[in-house]
């Protein structure tokens, strides 16, 4: 069975970010172990001359590493994705990089009728970014709108469209996650770029 880590990329309570994570939780229970991970408590990143990485991070990194797969669900604010999760990102590319050629699916919801779609778009630029290098699922986008709604009270989704909608995405997920795990020509020099990468070296990120 796969093992996957759920993002909720917003430390809003009531988050449908969170419920999203949570019913694919359990809808999927039969075929991937889904843990869903709070970002909650992470200070907003800094550089500092030790390269500092919080607790927090590393324990989450540590998550990713062992993980077949990581889920990022992500809100939308001013058409780009919570600074909250913008940190987290940066934290999980300074000096540590657990999503390198990690599988990734991106998922998201909105109070309106775009469902995040500006978000998402951003959010694959962070991710193909060189500090990061994950392997997102590719055409593939889950976006609901209007989510204030989209939930019955036991937290499962009302349109049987969309959960067929979602439904093939995780499946493609699953074919994407064995299909990557074959493609592994260029991920030892990614392991070798990373091992030597330095933040004050003049190249990419060091403006952080």
């Amino acid at each position: 069975m796969k093992k996957f880590v759920a993002l909720v990329g917003t430390n809003t309570v009531k988050s449908t970010n969170r419920k999203l994570l949570q019913y694919m939780k359990k809808r999927y229970a039969d075929e991937a172990e889904i843990d869903v991970v709070e970002l909650k408590g992470l200070p907003i990143f800094k550089k500092t001359k030790e390269a500092f990485v919080p607790q927090q991070a590393r324990d989450m990194a540590d998550k990713i590493d062992a993980s077949d797969g990581v889920i990022i669900g992500t809100p939308e604010y001013d058409h780009s994705i919570p600074a909250l999760l913008s940190s987290a990102l940066a934290w999980l590319s300074y000096g540590i990089h657990p999503l390198m050629d990690k599988p990734v699916m991106i998922v998201g919801t909105s109070y309106g009728t775009l469902g995040a779609s500006r978000a998402q778009a951003q959010l694959r630029q962070i991710l193909d970014s060189p500090e990061l290098k994950a392997t997102v699922l590719p055409s593939s986008e889950f976006l609901l709108g209007h989510s204030l709604q989209a939930f019955d009270d036991k937290g499962d989704l009302k349109s049987a469209t969309e959960a067929q909608k979602l439904d093939g995405l995780f499946d493609d997920f699953l074919d994407f996650v064995d299909l990557t795990d074959q493609l592994d020509h260029s991920k030892k020099l990614h392991e070798q770029q990373a091992a030597t990468f330095s933040w004050d070296n003049g190249t990419t990120g060091d403006d952080k």
